[in-house]
């Protein structure tokens, strides 16, 4: 183990607000060959999941009384959960990654990323450039080949962001940005929670979760290892895909409101009233229509800590557009730092602006409810997988450690669920008396009653 913390964790303990003296409670220990990449991918992933878990170790002493406990960062089963979706088997089946119309594609004038994993975005993406769908898959990929090679790369992006789809010109290298990584602000004062004599440190505590694919659903899982009661609520007109909650969703219920009728929404305003923490990951304004702008929740919920991610960042023109890790790592010029040596576009060994982002929105949380126990207010925190990617192309230096050849069976367990036997990565974050293992499997999605457990 090595007690020397890196200046990467350093900086993302500095970012959401952490006392810099409990650093000294983390120790590292390597692994050889994980994450390799051009970028410092091993030291965002190992200080991502080293703050998350220096969080959860401060809120469980502010909330149980005495010291903090020591932290481990182990590499290698950082390595492991940053690639997540990757181990999961459902009964021994291996799910779909990527569909085959999202990838990188050639254009007139460069490249292309498209993302089309779910319907709806497949089928815009069809539709914004001319081409009819048969159902044919390796026809309609060669058809969609064709049609980009022809059209230049910016045209692309703004025909399908205007059909609501989702593709980026791939930047020629990194992109001048200074995004925030973590952006924090007091809000209104309520009820301190009531301190806990023992349990994680999150126990007792409410999460609403609103959020989708990889990132949100990150930090509401790891959230959930920690004790909150996790309720993940999702709009019935909008599917998630099942595989996808069989790795996010450990530890969490979820349940099906639709936002945009009376009933439910008064339904979602009575868990409001009660919750301690609300997770979002919709584009900003998005849910402002129903009265659920940050703002306004601050003031009619005091105490309330209110967590937004979005794709691109909080303001100028892209705030507004839909994303995906693989986009931004496209755009943000990610892709041409880890390009082949022909110049085909790369990517990072894992989707780790998702998983980053995620380990970090659950860490902001968790300072913000240790601050909580102390003022009683409530904070509202943005981040996004631009910041971070910023972040990783500017403000990380490489410092790799030491350590044994990776191995990854230590780092994956088998546990039932009514998905079926899933084998899946184990959790990453390590204190003295951590949970090794979530409270509950992955549920069906959309399953459960839209009300809390305790």
């Amino acid at each position: 183990m090595h007690t020397m913390v890196d200046r990467a964790t350093a900086d993302a303990w500095a970012a959401i607000g952490g006392p810099p003296e409990l650093l000294e409670r983390i120790s590292f220990e390597g692994s050889a060959g994980v994450l390799p990449a051009r970028l410092p991918v091993r030291e965002l992933a190992r200080a991502t999941v080293g703050v998350c878990s220096l969080a959860a170790a401060e809120l469980l002493a502010r909330r149980g009384g005495g010291a903090v406990p020591a932290v481990r960062v182990r590499e290698a089963a950082v390595a492991t959960a940053f690639v997540s979706e990757r181990h999961l088997r459902v009964d021994g089946r291996v799910p779909t990654s990527f569909a085959p119309l999202s990838g990188f594609w050639r254009a007139a004038d460069g490249w292309v990323r498209t993302h089309a994993n779910y319907p709806h975005h497949r089928a815009r993406l069809l539709n914004a450039l001319g081409i009819q769908d048969s159902g044919d898959e390796p026809a309609l990929v060669e058809r969609l080949r064709g049609e980009l090679a022809s059209r230049r790369a910016a045209e692309v992006r703004e025909a399908v962001y205007a059909e609501g789809g989702l593709a980026v010109a791939v930047a020629p290298g990194p992109r001048p940005a200074d995004l925030p990584l973590v952006e924090s602000s007091p809000a209104g004062s309520g009820a301190a929670p009531a301190r806990r004599d023992g349990g994680p440190p999150a126990a007792g505590l409410r999460v609403l979760d609103l959020t989708r694919v990889i990132a949100g659903p990150v930090a509401t899982r790891s959230l959930a290892l920690l004790g909150a009661d996790v309720l993940r609520v999702d709009s019935p007109r909008l599917r998630e895909d099942e595989d996808a909650h069989a790795d996010t969703g450990m530890g969490k219920r979820s349940t099906l409101l639709d936002l945009g009728t009376r009933a439910d929404l008064r339904r979602f305003e009575e868990l409001l009233a009660s919750a301690d923490v609300l997770v979002t990951g919709y584009r900003p304004g998005v849910l402002d229509r129903h009265g659920l702008a940050p703002e306004a929740l601050s003031e009619r919920h005091l105490g309330l800590v209110v967590a937004q991610l979005n794709a691109w960042g909080w303001t100028g023109p892209w705030a507004g557009r839909r994303g995906f890790d693989s986009l931004v790592q496209a755009a943000s010029g990610i892709a041409a730092v880890e390009a082949a040596p022909d110049g085909t576009p790369g990517v990072l060994p894992a989707q780790a602006l998702d998983h980053g982002t995620g380990y970090l929105l659950a860490a902001a949380v968790l300072r913000a409810l240790t601050e909580r126990q102390a003022d009683g207010a409530g904070r509202r925190l943005r981040l996004s997988l631009a910041g971070t990617a910023s972040w990783l192309l500017r403000g990380i230096a490489p410092q790799p450690l030491d350590g044994a050849p990776y191995a990854v069976e230590p780092w994956l367990t088998r546990t039932a669920s009514p998905h079926g036997v899933l084998d899946h990565a184990r959790t990453p974050l390590d204190y003295a008396g951590a949970p090794s293992d979530w409270a509950r499997p992955s549920g069906r999605w959309g399953a459960d009653e839209p009300r809390w457990l305790r």
